[in-house]
């Protein structure tokens, strides 16, 4: 074996990952490079189980959690956000301890920091929990199932992502009461599901991985039937998803034949006349950042008008606005623009990022580094992504409402439960498999029984801790004089 990959990318410094990054073992610098043997899959695979000696897959099941401040993560976030807002945030968060969790990346980052792990870091989600995988439109209009927020990717190590995703379903499967071996079963099976199809990787190309995608009605007639019907119950929300539709629940036409958005507060507002003016410049530098035949096809559009959006959970209180463009005979096209701030991987979980991505984040801010990951993550992409950074704040651009939908998994039977929980695992190793180190991976994940057995009970004891969290972030709030925590 050339190369010890695993005893490399173990010592988290920021030399040692753009050495493994940057090392032609691994992923030349250009393709046409002076040619040098690299190594094969036997070895990488090989490479990965010789890691267990090091790092024992039973392991990764011990939870570190020491002394702690997780509410004082969530200050700290809600400082740098818009502060009529976060209240707004703290009340979706309070709704369950489901929801909760979907808000609390940066804390689990700053859990997942204290404990072992593989030490094989590569393109990551940051918040693969089973609410962030849905539906949404490629380009050829097709409905596709996929990853869906990209907010904090980064380079990580693949099991901090697999974790939240077994912690995800632990704690939807504890929302409705579901039983604990049905619960259990589910997250036993979504890692067993993670290893196959990362195993199943391996045999193809590099070419092929990166052409996989998972069109969102294939396969159904393979189902069992309680899955087959949630599935096509959501594939058909989603398809009413369009930017059309939305357009026509969102806006209203002046007298003058200009669309306008029709405000909402709080959750969405029209933006002043001065930011009305300022948003053509911003505009015009995120179309530096898109591609040339969507520069082109805006040439279709004029601006028509700008209003903030309140979105999600942990995003409340982010700045997220929407666009709305129409051409010359009032068909609509709406982009939403979203705050990119640090990766709660990079701040929070403290992985230091390769030397490209940092050059790229000073240079353009993060937007670039979410757009960037999202394009390596996803199978296919939203042809309008984009980034731009202005007046200190750092954003990305994509379509609003492109057929993007979801499935609620706190609402399902046992048995599409268990199937969602599967798709959403093997989704998740098909993001991964697109970095080389997924074959080293691959080796040191095997077939999947141990790593799970070993999640399964981390994903218990994070359940047990976030409830905990949760249960002192609602009394806290409670604490607080009611006139503080209303809307705004």
């Amino acid at each position: 074996m050339r190369t010890e990959a695993g005893h490399e990318l173990q010592n988290h410094d920021s030399n040692s990952i753009d050495r493994a990054v940057d090392s032609p073992h691994f992923v030349p610098a250009v393709p046409n490079e002076r040619w040098h043997p690299l190594d094969s899959v036997a070895e990488r695979i090989q490479a990965g189980r010789r890691l267990r000696q090091r790092i024992p897959r039973r392991s990764l099941a011990k939870m570190s959690a020491g002394a702690r401040d997780p509410l004082s993560i969530l200050d700290e976030q809600n400082a740098t956000r818009v502060p009529e807002l976060v209240p707004l945030r703290a009340e979706r968060m309070a709704a369950s301890p489901f929801a909760f969790y979907r808000g609390t990346a940066a804390i689990m980052a700053a859990d997942l920091a204290a404990d072992a792990h593989s030490g094989i870091v590569m393109p990551a989600c940051g918040d693969a929990h089973v609410a962030n995988f849905g539906f949404y439109a490629s380009p050829q209009q097709t409905l596709v199932f996929d990853l869906n927020d990209f907010d904090e990717a980064a380079w990580a190590p693949w099991d901090w992502d697999l974790k939240r995703l077994v912690t995800s379903v632990i704690i939807a499967g504890q929302a409705t009461g579901r039983d604990e071996a049905a619960t259990n079963s589910a997250a036993l099976g979504a890692v067993r599901a993670y290893a196959v199809t990362l195993r199943a990787s391996t045999r193809l190309s590099p070419r092929a991985r990166y052409y996989q995608h998972f069109e969102a009605e294939a396969g159904l007639g393979a189902l069992a039937p309680e899955s087959a019907r949630a599935l096509r119950r959501a594939i058909r929300q989603a398809k009413k998803r369009t930017g059309e539709r939305a357009a026509k629940k969102l806006t209203t036409v002046d007298p003058s034949g200009r669309l306008r958005f029709v405000e909402h507060p709080p959750t969405m507002v029209r933006s002043d006349s001065a930011m009305q003016e300022r948003v053509h410049h911003h505009f015009r530098r995120y179309l530096e950042s898109a591609n040339t035949d969507i520069r082109l096809l805006m040439r279709n559009y004029a601006v028509s008008d700008f209003a903030r959006r309140v979105v999600g959970v942990g995003s409340v209180g982010t700045r997220c606005a929407l666009l709305l463009l129409q051409d010359g005979d009032q068909n609509p096209l709406i982009l939403q623009s979203k705050e990119a701030n640090r990766s709660v991987l990079e701040q929070y979980g403290g992985i230091p990022q390769p030397r490209v991505l940092r050059e790229k984040v000073a240079k353009h801010g993060e937007g670039e580094r979410v757009v960037a990951l999202q394009r390596i993550l996803q199978s296919v992409s939203d042809p309008f992504l984009g980034f731009l950074r202005g007046e200190g704040v750092d954003v990305y651009v994509r379509q609003f409402h492109d057929m993007k939908g979801g499935i609620d998994a706190e609402t399902l039977d046992d048995e599409p439960f268990h199937t969602y929980a599967q798709a959403c695992a093997v989704t998740l190793a098909r993001a991964h498999s697109q970095s080389p180190f997924s074959v080293i991976a691959s080796g040191y994940v095997g077939g999947g029984r141990v790593l799970g057995e070993a999640l399964l009970e981390w994903g218990h004891a994070y359940t047990e801790l976030s409830r905990s969290d949760y249960e002192r972030f609602v009394a806290a709030r409670s604490a607080v004089p009611a006139a503080a925590i209303q809307r705004p």
